[in-house]
């Protein structure tokens, strides 16, 4: 499954089903049906995801610091290689533009 992301003033932004979702629900919204990003919803949208990054990184960079010191090199699990900060980036550019032209995103429309 993928997730679109739509909106008027940009191209579409897609995500495979565990992307999506996880973004949806970092926003509390409903992965399971079609939503709406509204454009007064938008900065806290952008800042949620911002705050999920960085706890993200810092969460990696507390377990870099734990195996170094003690004396081992840590192991990503597979489906942790691409962080969180590369798979939001298209979406936050995305919410970014439309934040300008005051316009909504829509997902399973």
């Amino acid at each position: 499954m993928l997730y679109r992301f739509k909106s008027k003033a940009t191209g579409d932004v897609v995500m495979l089903q565990p992307n999506g979702r996880r973004v949806l629900e970092i926003l509390g919204k409903d992965p399971e049906g079609p939503g709406i990003i509204l454009p007064q919803q938008i900065p806290a949208a952008i800042e949620a995801l911002r705050a999920a990054v960085a706890a993200e990184e810092a969460e990696a960079e507390r377990k870099r610091q734990e195996a170094e010191a003690q004396g081992e090199e840590p192991a990503l699990p597979p489906d942790e290689r691409v962080p969180l900060r590369a798979r939001v980036a298209p979406f936050i550019e995305m919410l970014q533009h439309c934040q300008r032209e005051g316009c909504e995103v829509v997902w399973g429309v």
